[in-house]
């Protein structure tokens, strides 16, 4: 046999080597990761929750969701375990310099930026253009949104259709009548 031959036999053997060590290490560390969890810990599940600790099992986890509501998990389910400063950053919104966050935003002395932009139009413009009041509305002032007269107009020869006419005219039935045989 030729050397050329085994080649591509050795090379598929060595990437298979490669690829198998490379997950067994993966499931390695995810093994030493779950089994360093103790009581007190904030962890991550692999579906995005962040709990607490409360007991460990032989392949169970206690987790407390939320005061006072805990959960049994299997301690596959555990993504990650999470220091406490990035846990208490993540869950209760402190940052490790303890400066506690309010609604999303650090307590700052610098300039304060709202969530919306109310403070941005002053009180004397109006939001929109209003249109002088149309008798036939009830002298109710109207918005212009930027529509041609002509395309306001209701058109006289066409009369509003109700829904029951519409099913009607479609198929020739009117309401109960059936094709049952």
């Amino acid at each position: 046999m030729n050397i050329v031959t085994l080649l591509p036999f050795i090379v598929l053997i060595g990437a298979m080597f490669l690829m198998t060590r490379s997950a067994k290490n993966k499931q390695r560390q995810a093994m030493q990761m779950r089994n360093q969890m103790q009581p007190g810990t904030g962890i991550r599940t692999i579906g995005g929750m962040y709990a607490t600790v409360k007991e460990v099992g032989d392949d169970t986890v206690l987790l407390e969701v939320a005061p006072g509501v805990h959960a049994v998990y299997a301690k596959n389910s555990v993504g990650a375990v999470l220091e406490d400063a990035e846990y208490n950053r993540i869950v209760h919104g402190i940052d490790p310099d303890g400066d506690l966050k309010v609604d999303g935003d650090l307590k700052a002395d610098g300039p304060v930026v709202p969530d919306d932009a109310s403070s941005l139009i002053s009180e004397e413009t109006p939001a929109a253009p209003v249109a002088p009041a149309d008798p036939a509305d009830g002298d109710k002032p109207r918005i212009d949104l930027g529509k041609s007269d002509a395309s306001d107009a209701p058109d006289a020869e066409a009369e509003p259709a109700d829904a029951a006419d519409v099913a009607e005219a479609k198929d020739g039935k009117k309401d109960g009548d059936a094709d049952a045989k």
